[in-house]
């Protein structure tokens, strides 16, 4: 009787991650919650968005050439 239940238990083992790796990779499955999910936190591109992004990078980029320019000027006078 021993063998049995240890060749039960083998099987048990065995099957679960099996079982569930199987029912996890289904497109189905992926494609409702994954895909669904990831596009609720990374929501798609915005016009609006992109141009607030370049725009704050334009500003940032004349900030520090400003500073550049500002020590740069310091410099040139001592």
């Amino acid at each position: 009787m021993g063998v049995k239940i240890e060749v039960f238990r083998m099987m048990l083992y065995l099957s679960f991650p099996v079982a569930m790796f199987w029912i996890s990779n289904q497109a189905e499955y992926f494609e409702e919650y994954i895909v669904k999910r990831k596009r609720e936190i990374f929501p798609p591109d915005e016009g609006l968005q992109r141009k607030e992004l370049e725009d704050f990078k334009e500003r940032m980029r004349a900030r520090k050439e400003r500073g550049m320019l500002k020590t740069l000027a310091q410099e040139s006078e001592n």
